[in-house]
Protein backbone atom coordinates (compact mmCIF):
# COMPACT_ATOMS: atom_id res chain seq x y z
CA UNK A 1 0.00 0.00 0.00
CA UNK A 2 3.11 2.40 1.02
CA UNK A 3 4.40 1.34 -3.02
CA UNK A 4 7.90 0.43 -0.67
CA UNK A 5 8.38 -3.05 -2.84
CA UNK A 6 12.25 -3.37 -1.67
CA UNK A 7 12.70 -4.27 1.92
CA UNK A 8 16.02 -3.54 3.73
CA UNK A 9 17.48 -5.18 7.64
CA UNK A 10 20.02 -5.24 9.81
CA UNK A 11 21.14 -8.22 11.89
CA UNK A 12 23.67 -9.29 13.71
CA UNK A 13 23.06 -12.91 15.35
CA UNK A 14 21.03 -13.30 12.07
CA UNK A 15 17.67 -14.32 13.11
CA UNK A 16 16.33 -10.92 12.16
CA UNK A 17 17.64 -11.13 8.75
CA UNK A 18 16.21 -14.89 8.77
CA UNK A 19 12.68 -14.12 9.72
CA UNK A 20 12.60 -10.52 7.40
CA UNK A 21 13.85 -12.82 4.49
CA UNK A 22 11.22 -15.39 4.93
CA UNK A 23 7.98 -13.17 5.03
CA UNK A 24 9.29 -11.14 1.90
CA UNK A 25 9.28 -14.43 0.34
CA UNK A 26 5.88 -14.97 1.33
CA UNK A 27 4.85 -11.49 -0.06
CA UNK A 28 6.80 -11.68 -3.11
CA UNK A 29 9.09 -8.30 -2.31
CA UNK A 30 12.97 -8.07 -2.88
CA UNK A 31 14.99 -8.43 0.26
CA UNK A 32 18.69 -6.59 0.92
CA UNK A 33 19.87 -7.99 4.51
CA UNK A 34 23.10 -5.89 5.85
CA UNK A 35 24.84 -7.62 8.38
CA UNK A 36 28.89 -6.71 9.80
CA UNK A 37 31.41 -9.48 8.04
CA UNK A 38 32.47 -10.88 11.17
CA UNK A 39 29.16 -11.63 12.00
CA UNK A 40 28.31 -13.48 8.86
CA UNK A 41 31.37 -15.36 9.62
CA UNK A 42 30.41 -16.76 12.66
CA UNK A 43 26.61 -17.01 11.81
CA UNK A 44 27.47 -18.69 8.83
CA UNK A 45 24.21 -21.01 9.42
CA UNK A 46 21.64 -18.12 9.30
CA UNK A 47 23.62 -16.52 6.16
CA UNK A 48 22.82 -19.47 4.32
CA UNK A 49 19.43 -19.45 5.67
CA UNK A 50 18.87 -16.19 4.50
CA UNK A 51 20.42 -17.23 1.02
CA UNK A 52 18.44 -20.13 0.37
CA UNK A 53 14.98 -17.92 1.24
CA UNK A 54 16.59 -15.53 -2.03
CA UNK A 55 17.18 -12.27 -0.27
CA UNK A 56 20.94 -11.13 -0.54
CA UNK A 57 23.30 -10.51 2.52
CA UNK A 58 25.64 -7.52 2.04
CA UNK A 59 28.53 -7.37 4.49
CA UNK A 60 29.52 -4.33 5.83
CA UNK A 61 32.98 -4.03 6.20
CA UNK A 62 33.79 -1.27 8.18
CA UNK A 63 34.83 -0.04 11.83
CA UNK A 64 34.50 -3.75 13.81
CA UNK A 65 32.60 -5.48 11.20
CA UNK A 66 29.82 -6.14 13.23
CA UNK A 67 26.13 -4.98 14.18
CA UNK A 68 26.65 -1.54 14.48
CA UNK A 69 28.31 -1.15 11.07
CA UNK A 70 25.19 -2.69 9.55
CA UNK A 71 22.83 -0.26 10.92
CA UNK A 72 25.08 2.73 9.38
CA UNK A 73 25.20 0.48 6.06
CA UNK A 74 21.34 0.12 6.22
CA UNK A 75 20.86 3.75 7.34
CA UNK A 76 22.60 4.77 4.41
CA UNK A 77 21.01 2.77 1.78
CA UNK A 78 17.48 3.78 3.30
CA UNK A 79 17.85 7.35 3.06
CA UNK A 80 19.29 6.75 -0.36
CA UNK A 81 16.11 4.64 -1.50
CA UNK A 82 13.39 5.73 0.38
CA UNK A 83 10.94 6.20 -2.73
CA UNK A 84 10.79 1.90 -3.09
CA UNK A 85 12.76 1.34 -0.16
CA UNK A 86 10.87 0.26 3.52
CA UNK A 87 13.60 -0.38 6.53
CA UNK A 88 12.53 -3.16 8.60
CA UNK A 89 14.60 -2.47 12.04
CA UNK A 90 15.94 -5.48 13.77
CA UNK A 91 15.72 -4.10 17.49
CA UNK A 92 14.37 -1.12 19.49
CA UNK A 93 17.13 1.41 18.37
CA UNK A 94 17.38 4.53 16.12
CA UNK A 95 14.42 7.35 15.65
CA UNK A 96 10.87 7.71 16.46
CA UNK A 97 9.25 5.60 16.08
CA UNK A 98 11.07 2.49 15.39
CA UNK A 99 11.92 1.86 19.00
CA UNK A 100 8.26 2.08 20.11
CA UNK A 101 6.84 -0.11 16.63
CA UNK A 102 9.83 -2.75 17.48
CA UNK A 103 8.44 -2.92 20.84
CA UNK A 104 4.59 -2.87 20.78
CA UNK A 105 5.65 -5.88 17.70
CA UNK A 106 8.12 -7.49 20.17
CA UNK A 107 5.40 -7.41 23.41
CA UNK A 108 3.48 -10.24 22.12
CA UNK A 109 5.60 -12.05 24.15
CA UNK A 110 5.43 -10.46 27.35
CA UNK A 111 1.74 -10.02 26.84
CA UNK A 112 1.91 -13.92 26.61
CA UNK A 113 4.15 -14.63 29.65
CA UNK A 114 1.85 -12.53 32.01
CA UNK A 115 -1.52 -14.29 30.70
CA UNK A 116 0.21 -17.84 31.20
CA UNK A 117 1.98 -17.04 34.89
CA UNK A 118 -1.59 -15.48 35.96
CA UNK A 119 -2.80 -18.93 34.64
CA UNK A 120 -0.37 -21.37 36.27
CA UNK A 121 0.35 -19.53 39.65
CA UNK A 122 -2.79 -17.31 39.71
CA UNK A 123 -0.09 -14.15 39.89
CA UNK A 124 3.05 -12.24 38.31
CA UNK A 125 6.17 -13.78 38.31
CA UNK A 126 8.76 -11.95 40.85
CA UNK A 127 11.46 -11.35 38.45
CA UNK A 128 11.84 -11.05 34.86
CA UNK A 129 15.09 -11.87 32.99
CA UNK A 130 16.35 -11.12 29.15
CA UNK A 131 19.32 -10.09 27.60
CA UNK A 132 19.86 -7.00 26.37
CA UNK A 133 22.23 -5.66 23.20
CA UNK A 134 19.70 -3.13 21.15
CA UNK A 135 16.88 -4.45 23.92
CA UNK A 136 14.27 -5.34 21.31
CA UNK A 137 13.38 -9.39 23.14
CA UNK A 138 14.13 -7.46 26.45
CA UNK A 139 11.74 -4.49 25.81
CA UNK A 140 9.42 -6.60 24.50
CA UNK A 141 9.29 -8.85 27.67
CA UNK A 142 9.56 -6.19 29.81
CA UNK A 143 6.60 -3.14 28.89
CA UNK A 144 3.47 -5.05 29.96
CA UNK A 145 5.27 -5.12 33.64
CA UNK A 146 6.24 -1.74 33.97
CA UNK A 147 3.62 -0.96 35.35
CA UNK A 148 3.18 -3.80 37.86
CA UNK A 149 5.92 -2.34 40.63
CA UNK A 150 6.09 -6.23 42.55
CA UNK A 151 8.01 -7.38 39.35
CA UNK A 152 12.02 -7.03 39.02
CA UNK A 153 12.82 -6.21 35.18
CA UNK A 154 16.63 -7.49 35.32
CA UNK A 155 18.59 -6.94 32.03
CA UNK A 156 21.96 -9.02 31.09
CA UNK A 157 24.18 -7.28 28.79
CA UNK A 158 27.99 -8.35 27.21
CA UNK A 159 30.88 -7.93 29.40
CA UNK A 160 32.66 -9.55 27.01
CA UNK A 161 36.24 -10.42 28.48
CA UNK A 162 35.51 -7.87 31.72
CA UNK A 163 34.62 -4.50 32.42
CA UNK A 164 37.97 -4.16 33.43
CA UNK A 165 38.96 -4.43 29.51
CA UNK A 166 38.13 -3.13 26.43
CA UNK A 167 36.69 -5.67 24.89
CA UNK A 168 32.69 -5.57 26.17
CA UNK A 169 29.64 -4.30 25.38
CA UNK A 170 28.56 -3.01 28.76
CA UNK A 171 26.88 -0.13 27.78
CA UNK A 172 24.70 0.26 30.19
CA UNK A 173 27.37 -0.45 32.80
CA UNK A 174 29.94 1.42 30.98
CA UNK A 175 28.21 3.71 29.03
CA UNK A 176 27.65 7.49 29.05
CA UNK A 177 24.65 9.81 27.55
CA UNK A 178 25.04 10.57 23.49
CA UNK A 179 23.09 10.52 20.53
CA UNK A 180 23.55 7.55 18.32
CA UNK A 181 21.58 6.28 15.06
CA UNK A 182 18.64 9.02 15.85
CA UNK A 183 17.92 8.80 19.72
CA UNK A 184 19.44 10.14 23.32
CA UNK A 185 21.09 6.62 24.70
CA UNK A 186 23.17 5.37 26.48
CA UNK A 187 26.82 4.68 24.50
CA UNK A 188 30.46 3.33 24.49
CA UNK A 189 32.35 6.30 23.84
CA UNK A 190 35.54 7.91 24.41
CA UNK A 191 35.66 11.67 25.33
CA UNK A 192 35.70 13.14 22.01
CA UNK A 193 31.94 11.17 21.71
CA UNK A 194 33.55 8.69 19.30
CA UNK A 195 32.15 5.20 19.41
CA UNK A 196 34.38 2.57 20.90
CA UNK A 197 34.03 -0.82 19.10
CA UNK A 198 32.70 -3.38 21.15
CA UNK A 199 33.30 -6.97 21.96
CA UNK A 200 31.24 -10.23 22.95
CA UNK A 201 30.48 -13.61 22.03
CA UNK A 202 27.27 -13.36 20.80
CA UNK A 203 26.68 -11.34 17.67
CA UNK A 204 23.84 -10.08 19.10
CA UNK A 205 24.94 -8.16 21.73
CA UNK A 206 28.06 -7.13 20.05
CA UNK A 207 26.45 -2.98 19.58
CA UNK A 208 27.51 0.21 21.50
CA UNK A 209 23.99 1.30 22.55
CA UNK A 210 20.90 0.50 23.35
CA UNK A 211 17.51 1.36 22.68
CA UNK A 212 16.06 4.82 24.31
CA UNK A 213 13.36 3.16 26.12
CA UNK A 214 15.95 0.55 28.53
CA UNK A 215 17.92 3.96 28.98
CA UNK A 216 15.12 5.65 30.81
CA UNK A 217 14.29 2.31 32.42
CA UNK A 218 18.03 2.59 33.57
CA UNK A 219 17.84 6.16 34.42
CA UNK A 220 14.54 6.09 36.72
CA UNK A 221 16.00 2.82 38.38
CA UNK A 222 12.86 0.85 37.01
CA UNK A 223 15.12 -1.85 35.77
CA UNK A 224 17.98 -3.01 36.80
CA UNK A 225 20.93 -4.20 34.02
CA UNK A 226 23.70 -6.37 34.79
CA UNK A 227 27.25 -7.40 32.73
CA UNK A 228 27.69 -10.87 32.15
CA UNK A 229 31.23 -12.38 30.58
CA UNK A 230 31.93 -14.59 27.71
CA UNK A 231 32.67 -16.82 30.02
CA UNK A 232 29.85 -16.98 32.31
CA UNK A 233 27.61 -16.95 29.31
CA UNK A 234 28.61 -20.32 28.06
CA UNK A 235 27.97 -21.60 31.45
CA UNK A 236 24.68 -20.29 31.13
CA UNK A 237 24.47 -21.83 27.57
CA UNK A 238 26.06 -25.59 29.02
CA UNK A 239 23.61 -25.94 32.18
CA UNK A 240 20.52 -24.48 30.19
CA UNK A 241 21.38 -27.36 27.44
CA UNK A 242 22.32 -30.04 29.89
CA UNK A 243 19.99 -29.64 32.62
CA UNK A 244 16.47 -28.64 30.62
CA UNK A 245 17.49 -29.90 26.74
CA UNK A 246 17.27 -26.50 25.73
CA UNK A 247 20.27 -25.15 22.89
CA UNK A 248 19.89 -21.38 23.96
CA UNK A 249 21.23 -18.83 21.82
CA UNK A 250 25.16 -17.42 23.43
CA UNK A 251 22.89 -13.59 23.16
CA UNK A 252 19.91 -15.64 25.52
CA UNK A 253 22.64 -17.71 27.41
CA UNK A 254 23.58 -14.48 29.33
CA UNK A 255 19.81 -14.11 30.58
CA UNK A 256 19.96 -17.65 31.76
CA UNK A 257 23.36 -17.08 33.86
CA UNK A 258 21.99 -13.82 35.18
CA UNK A 259 19.19 -15.51 36.14
CA UNK A 260 21.17 -18.48 37.83
CA UNK A 261 22.38 -15.48 40.08
CA UNK A 262 19.17 -13.76 40.47
CA UNK A 263 17.36 -17.28 41.91
CA UNK A 264 19.96 -17.71 44.48
CA UNK A 265 18.92 -14.50 46.70
CA UNK A 266 15.39 -15.55 45.78
CA UNK A 267 12.89 -17.91 47.98
CA UNK A 268 11.42 -21.16 46.88
CA UNK A 269 7.81 -19.63 46.52
CA UNK A 270 8.96 -16.67 44.25
CA UNK A 271 8.56 -17.22 40.31
CA UNK A 272 11.10 -15.95 37.78
CA UNK A 273 10.74 -15.51 33.91
CA UNK A 274 13.80 -16.34 31.54
CA UNK A 275 13.26 -14.94 27.94
CA UNK A 276 14.94 -16.95 25.71
CA UNK A 277 15.50 -14.79 22.29
CA UNK A 278 16.57 -17.45 20.07
CA UNK A 279 17.62 -21.08 19.71
CA UNK A 280 21.25 -21.91 19.49
CA UNK A 281 21.58 -23.92 16.37
CA UNK A 282 23.39 -20.81 14.88
CA UNK A 283 25.92 -20.81 17.71
CA UNK A 284 27.31 -24.05 17.65
CA UNK A 285 30.06 -23.36 15.38
CA UNK A 286 31.04 -20.62 17.88
CA UNK A 287 31.00 -22.67 21.23
CA UNK A 288 33.13 -24.85 19.13
CA UNK A 289 35.39 -22.39 18.14
CA UNK A 290 35.94 -20.75 21.60
CA UNK A 291 35.88 -23.83 23.86
CA UNK A 292 39.28 -24.29 24.01
CA UNK A 293 39.86 -21.03 25.47
CA UNK A 294 37.09 -21.21 27.63
CA UNK A 295 36.01 -24.87 28.47
CA UNK A 296 39.29 -25.11 30.89
CA UNK A 297 37.51 -22.13 33.11
CA UNK A 298 34.41 -23.45 33.43
CA UNK A 299 35.33 -27.47 33.26
CA UNK A 300 33.93 -28.10 29.49
CA UNK A 301 35.63 -30.02 27.35
CA UNK A 302 34.30 -31.82 24.40
CA UNK A 303 37.19 -32.54 22.12
CA UNK A 304 37.51 -35.82 21.41
CA UNK A 305 41.50 -37.19 22.12
CA UNK A 306 41.37 -39.28 19.57
CA UNK A 307 39.13 -40.86 16.76
CA UNK A 308 36.16 -42.20 18.63
CA UNK A 309 35.03 -44.88 16.07
CA UNK A 310 38.66 -46.62 16.69
CA UNK A 311 37.96 -46.89 21.08
CA UNK A 312 34.63 -48.07 19.58
CA UNK A 313 36.22 -50.94 18.08
CA UNK A 314 38.93 -51.45 20.59
CA UNK A 315 35.97 -51.91 23.47
CA UNK A 316 34.29 -54.36 20.78
CA UNK A 317 37.10 -56.29 20.54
Amino acid sequence: RLGKTRIIAETGAGQHGVATATICAKLGLKCIIYMGSEDMRRQALNVFRIRLLGADVIPATTGSCTLKDAVNDAMRDWVTNVADTHYLVGSAIGCHPFPTMVRDFQCVIGNETKEQMHALTGRLPDAVVACVGGGSNAIGMFHPFIAEASVRLIGAEAAGDGLDTNKHSATMSRGTPGVFHGAKTYLLQDAKGQIIETHSVSAGLDYPGVGPEHSWLNATGRAEYHAVSDVQALEGFRCLTQLEGIIPALESSHAVYQAMLTAKKMSPDQHLVICISGRGDKDVNTVAEVLPKIGPQIGWDLRFEEDPTKIARRERK
